[in-house]
């Protein structure tokens, strides 16, 4: 067992004075193993980063959540004209799931409509999102109002004036000075701010609760219509926890039927989205980004490899001299395999560290100058790096290592002179 320990350490040391001996040869060797580490870290981490953001910015919203509404979020069967004849989900609907879904925890009647310019005194606020929902929609989407509080069911089915405005909102009509109480004007009426929603931060495109206003749905409704074809009407659904959701969607589809009079041989006239659903196909984008970058980043590294056994071929031709005198003073074949070995192995390892690093520097710069995206450079993806870096050394020092340790030492001295 020593012996071999005394083979292997002597072996790397005759590798690491050879890497030190020939700087230019080793940096070459280096920046081919670097660029391909660098390139399948980066993209993994990259897509990993995007996964995050993605999953972090719907991470409010249970995947069980069910939205029901006359459009999909995915693609369809259903030709496009006939879906464009479906009707808007209706308030009525709202109400009829709220008292009739068994194992329903809330539901939320929301209404889509266009942006608006909202006024404080001298102050005002162009493009702002409107979320005109009812109350529930505070559970389902598990708001923090840091100052006041939300409208109640009362204020929601009456339509109140009232509205809860976001942080970015209340900075800035209102400045360091408390909104709360303050009359804001907006669809020509005055609404009274009673909330303000906890500072979110900006997200991956740019949707953030920040710059966004919440007031109750009746009250837009009065405003709107509820014929109004530049509205969009919907339904959040969310179950309770622990419950058979595909039963739950089941159910919830033959009430809708029912209410609506279909036919047993007609189709929906709606779509029930989950956001499960929607988590999937997010998984499935990503893994073929990665599956995609992970092979884009294998040929680099291959390359790499592929300059490694080139340039291991021709240190064993210069050192053929050198390899005769050893074989001829007693070396092992495994002694002289080992040698080129290492050196091919210890090439490949010092090219993935500084891909990694050169990653991680980035990711740091990254999540420094851009507040809305955290570059994430994970464990597993540390290791899979060192690891690729570490099998295509081995595999590009293998055959010049044999052929090296299969040289005959009076033909390898004799070449050599």
């Amino acid at each position: 067992m020593l012996i071999y320990l005394r083979v292997l350490k002597e072996s790397l040391n005759f590798a690491v004075n050879a890497l030190v001996n020939n700087k230019l040869r080793t940096f070459l060797s280096l920046l081919g193993v670097t660029i391909g580490i660098f390139s399948i870290i980066g993209v993994l981490a990259a897509v990993d980063s995007l996964k995050q953001e993605i999953k972090g910015s719907i991470s409010s919203l249970d995947n069980s959540t069910i939205y029901l509404m006359r459009f999909s979020f995915g693609p369809t069967d259903i030709p496009k004209w006939k879906k464009e004849q479906f009707p808007d989900v209706t308030f009525e609907e709202y109400q009829y799931i709220n008292r009739s879904m068994p194992n329903l925890k809330a539901a939320s009647f929301v209404l889509n409509v266009a942006s608006e310019t909202i006024k404080y005194e001298d102050n005002s606020i162009s493009n702002v999102e409107i979320a005109a929902v009812t109350n529930d929609y505070y559970d389902i989407e598990e708001l923090q109002v840091v100052k006041g509080r939300f409208y109640n069911e009362q204020e929601s089915i009456a339509g109140a004036p009232v509205i809860v405005v976001g942080d970015e909102i209340a900075k800035s009509l209102f400045g360091s000075s408390d909104p709360i109480g303050k009359k804001i004007r907006l669809y020509g009426r005055k609404l009274t701010v009673i909330g303000v929603l906890k500072k979110e931060g900006s997200g991956l495109f740019g949707n953030s609760k920040d710059t966004v206003v919440i007031l109750p749905v009746n009250l837009v409704r009065r405003v709107y219509g509820d014929n109004n074809k530049s509205t969009f009407p919907g339904i959040i659904i969310k179950p309770e926890s622990g419950i058979d959701v595909p039963e739950f969607v089941a159910i919830l589809k033959q009430k809708i039927r029912v209410y609506r009079g279909l036919k047993p041989d007609e189709i929906d006239n709606f779509f029930v989205n989950q956001l499960q659903g929607f988590s999937d196909l997010i998984d499935n984008i990503t893994g073929t980004m990665s599956t995609i970058g992970g092979v884009i980043g294998m040929f680099s590294l291959l390359v790499g490899g592929f300059g490694i056994a080139n340039i291991m071929f021709v240190s064993v031709k210069e050192r053929t001299n050198l390899i005769g005198i050893q074989k001829a003073l007693g070396a092992k074949k495994r002694f002289i395999l080992f040698q080129f070995l290492f050196e091919a192995i210890i090439l490949a390892i010092f090219g993935g560290v500084i891909g990694l690093f050169l990653v991680w520097i980035i990711s740091i710069s990254v999540s420094q100058f851009t507040e809305s995206f955290k570059f994430v450079l994970s464990g597993s993806n540390m290791f899979w790096g060192m690891f690729s870096s570490t099998i295509i050394g081995l595999i590009a020092g293998i055959l010049p290592a044999i052929s090296a340790s299969k040289l005959d030492p009076v033909e390898a001295i004799r070449t050599g002179m």
